[in-house]
């Protein structure tokens, strides 16, 4: 079977890219590991920022679909620290240009907005090889096959396509996350909710933090940051619950107790993420017929540019092969280093963020960055 475009990969990256092409007529086939749409949780809250990620929407033709989905208020923004004390309180006046939406809902008006069909669920990647002439072969954990000419790796951070291009691997960061979430916060978690108040909130020391958010049907979730080395998460025991809660909230003894209760008070089972990044400035030669978009391309430390950088790599790539369909080549190489360069730029910020965010002087650092008062850092 030969498909026009083959992305690997139904984030939100790939799933812009492919509606972008449907909306200008070409064809995609768009293959996603998972076995259906539901297959787990998409994560937490996004802000969807004016210069990237709303061009993104925009470009694929989901505007409305999009503000039907923010959730207003949630801008809000609060820094406290260890004992409860609110350094910072910024509330959501409805002129920031970063609104906030369910990531799960935003994959959900991309995958209505294309075609039945388009995405193959079920379809693990295991292998990928060069034909020669910019063709290449895509083989799946099931033995099938496919055949493209034009192959995007939509994959994410363990890209299945980037080998194609790059021998670059993901590095651990040197510091985790263990997330969790209190459910009807307001109601059965009062003293944890008020703490968080109606937007985001950002409880950090050196190396350690607490940041939580509200998201919708009150649901108050958490990303506990540890810098630790791997091998101290490996010896805690994430399968027996009350254990590992217990290991993870020794780290902030002495901390208020409205803060400690978004670990203690968890309705889920508390879940590691490690945080792992590419190289800042990762580039690659042009090999025919292939190229990345998002944390395939540009795996970074989390600093809200991830989802919004990813939809805009699909944006600007599917409208350029819209534009240039028969010169293909000269699209994917003027795509390509306009993304290395915005995919370094956002990199090169988002270390600079985890050191205000976590380094030695947080949390003051970072609320320097938000009053622009160089003497609270």
């Amino acid at each position: 079977m030969t498909t026009p475009v083959t992305i690997i990969g139904a984030g939100l990256g790939g799933l812009v890219l492919a509606r972008v092409l449907h909306v200008h007529g070409i064809p995609v086939t768009v293959h996603e590991a998972e076995p259906s749409p539901a297959a787990r949780s998409q994560g937490g809250m996004l802000d969807i920022h004016e210069h990237n990620g709303q061009l993104a929407i925009e470009a694929a033709g989901l505007t409305d679909e999009f503000r039907a989905l923010i959730l207003e208020g949630r801008q809000a923004m609060r820094i406290l620290d260890r004992d409860g004390t609110v350094f910072f309180d910024q509330p959501d006046d409805g002129t920031g240009g970063r609104p906030e939406v369910q990531r799960g809902e935003l994959r959900r008006i991309l995958l209505d907005a294309l075609p039945a069909g388009t995405v193959r669920w079920g379809h693990k990647v295991s292998a990928t090889r060069g034909l020669g002439e910019g063709r290449h072969e895509v083989t799946f954990a099931d033995g099938a096959t496919v055949t493209t000419s034009l192959l995007v790796g939509a994959d994410g951070a363990w890209s299945r396509v980037r080998p194609l291009l790059s021998d670059a691997t993901p590095a651990y960061l040197g510091m985790s996350y263990v997330e969790t979430y209190l459910f009807d916060g307001a109601t059965r978690h009062p003293a944890a909710a008020k703490a968080v108040g109606g937007g985001a909130l950002a409880a950090l020391a050196p190396g350690k933090g607490i940041t939580a958010h509200r998201e919708s049907g009150d649901t108050l979730h958490t990303y506990v940051a540890l810098s630790k080395p791997q091998d101290w998460f490996a010896a805690i025991d994430f399968t027996d619950a009350a254990a590992a809660t217990a290991r993870i909230v020794r780290e902030f003894d002495g901390w208020a107790p409205e803060l400690t209760a978004l670990i203690t008070e968890s309705d889920t089972a508390p879940v590691l993420r490690p945080l792992n990044e590419l190289p800042i400035g990762h580039r690659w030669g042009r090999v025919p017929g292939v190229t990345l978009v998002g944390d395939a391309a540009h795996l970074a430390a989390p600093n809200g540019e991830g989802a919004n950088l990813a939809m805009y790599d699909g944006a600007e790539l599917g409208t350029a092969l819209a534009a240039r369909p028969d010169d293909v080549e000269a699209v994917l190489a003027a795509y390509e280093q306009a993304m290395f360069a915005r995919g370094a730029e956002a990199a090169s910020d988002g270390a600079e963020l985890h050191t205000l965010m976590f380094g030695d002087n947080a949390p003051q650092s970072l609320i320097a960055m938000f009053t622009g008062d160089e003497q609270a850092g």
